[in-house]
Order: C-alpha cells, then sequence, then structure tokens
C-alpha cells in the first residue's frame, strides 16, 4: 500500500512538472508571438511591451504554483528532515518570487490613455 501510494505520488508530481514545462513554454511562444506581431505592425512600443510581459508574468506565476505543488508532493511521501528543509527553502523562494512577481504586475496598470479627453 505505501509503495503504491509512493508511486502514485511520483507519478502526480511528474505530471505536475510536465505542466510547469508546457504553462512555461506556452507563454514563451505566446509572448514571442507578439512582440513579432507588434514589430510587424509597428504597434506603439511602450503599452505593448508592458502588455506581453504581464501576459507573460501571469504564466510564470501559474507554472510557479504548479512546480510547488509538484514539490509538496515529492516532500508528503518521503519527508526526512533534510526533505523538509528543501522543501521550506524552495517555498520560500518560490513564495517571494511569485509574491514580487505579483505585485509587479499590479504596478504595471492600465494602459495609457489614449485620444483627446475633455480638459
Amino acid at each position: 500500500m505505501e509503495e503504491t501510494l509512493k508511486l502514485a505520488a511520483s507519478y502526480s508530481a511528474l505530471l505536475l512538472e510536465i505542466v510547469v514545462v508546457i504553462v512555461v513554454a506556452y507563454g514563451a511562444f505566446e509572448a514571442a508571438v507578439r512582440v513579432v506581431t507588434n514589430i510587424a505592425t509597428k504597434a506603439p512600443q511602450d503599452w505593448s511591451r508592458r502588455a506581453i510581459w504581464l501576459r507573460f508574468a501571469t504564466w510564470i506565476l501559474l507554472a510557479l504554483e504548479f512546480a510547488l505543488g509538484a514539490d509538496i508532493i515529492r516532500t508528503a511521501v518521503a519527508p526526512t528532515w533534510d526533505d523538509i528543509g528543501k522543501l521550506a527553502a524552495i517555498a520560500a523562494i518560490r513564495t517571494g518570487l511569485s509574491y514580487f512577481l505579483e505585485r509587479d504586475i499590479e504596478s504595471v496598470g492600465e494602459p495609457p490613455a489614449t485620444g483627446g479627453g475633455a480638459g
């Protein structure tokens, strides 16, 4: 029974790690397509760059959450103090990255107003 649980956890963690790779690859592909499109259409540089970064950062945040889930699963089935310490360090780093990335996403804000306003 314990071996079955360890095997299921190992496959679950592997599946989550595959999802991480897919999410980051998709986000990078999407960002690259948007960059090429903006260069080809000569879109306004400033907001376009921020919009691309914002979208890619969102994909990275999602990938970080899946990666943390995989680490938690791996540690749950083999909880030595060394594993718990590694998980704590990894979780702290990923949580810090997520926090600052999310804060940066919020600080980017809305696109600048275009066109003539009243006034």
